[in-house]
């Protein structure tokens, strides 16, 4: 009877593993199954596209420039896992008036954007848009920002280890895959695509803005403090929202992103936004 019982659970983990394995990219990157509000791939009014040349396809992009600012730092946003660039135009557009450019690339597999979502292939993405801004938007690498929210933090800190960045921003973000994976019951043994935010966190020598929300109920606020203790002078930020509600504060995350750059020295201590709403 025992043994009998310990094949049966035996056969159901097994199942399990090989499901949660199998399975895994369709939950952890459900924008794929999202429909872009676009019909076709041509840009909204005032944004400025650009098409990615990876070695999957082509990746949209969305830059928007802040107003008169030669010198403005550039942010280069990952949203998260399920969303779409359309859905943070609207906050974009605040970033660049408050003097700060931002680069908002789609996911692979995402909205219009060819190939299939994965660690190696959004890191590819992000490390296209990143040259991109260097070659052709003639932005100097020591102004560049890497900020990656909710699973886009791990696009963040693969860009931090892959190009020189001056400095990075995390909101709302996990400590590992894997370890956010355990608290969902997935071995992290079986997680795909192991983005390591801590491990990249502990060798970047930049400076660092932790956001995160006490309330989050997707990503516990643990994380954050995971992050913040594997390098000596980190904070966390605490911000007022839970998880996937955070745009109803963006303006003050917005302040709070200015305030890290100026103190920073990345962006100009007049800088402020030039339209209110």
């Amino acid at each position: 009877m025992v043994l009998a019982l310990a094949r049966s659970v035996g056969l159901a983990l097994l199942i399990y593993g090989v499901l949660m394995f199998a399975l895994q990219r369709r939950l952890a990157f459900p924008g794929t199954s999202l429909e872009s509000p676009r019909a076709t791939a041509s840009a909204p009014p005032g944004v400025t596209q650009v098409w990615l040349d990876a070695s999957f396809g082509n990746v949209e992009a969305w830059f928007f420039r802040a107003p008169e600012r030669a010198t403005a730092p550039t942010i280069i946003f990952a949203h998260g896992n399920g969303e779409l660039i359309e859905d943070w135009q609207t906050a974009m557009e605040r970033v660049a008036r408050s003097g700060i450019n931002a680069l908002l690339v789609e996911f692979p597999g995402y909205g219009h954007s060819a190939g299939k979502p994965s660690r190696a292939s959004i890191r590819e993405a992000f490390g296209r848009g990143y040259d991109w801004l260097v070659a052709e938007a003639g932005v100097a690498n020591d102004r560049i920002v890497a900020y990656g929210r909710s699973i886009g933090g791990g696009a963040a800190t693969d860009l931090i280890r892959d190009r020189p960045v001056r400095a990075l921003a995390l909101q709302s973000t996990f400590s590992s895959a894997t370890s956010f994976a355990r608290g969902m019951l997935l071995p992290g043994f079986l997680v795909r695509d192991r983005f390591d935010n801590a491990g990249a966190l502990s060798e970047f020598q930049g400076p660092v803005l932790l956001m995160h929300g006490v309330d989050d109920e997707v990503i516990p606020y643990a994380h954050a403090e995971t992050l913040a203790s594997v390098r000596t002078g980190l904070a966390i930020t605490q911000i007022g929202c839970g998880h996937n509600d955070c745009l109803t504060v963006w303006p003050s995350i917005v302040e709070t992103v200015s305030a890290f750059l100026r103190t920073n020295g990345l962006l100009e201590a007049d800088a402020s936004p030039t339209v209110s709403e």
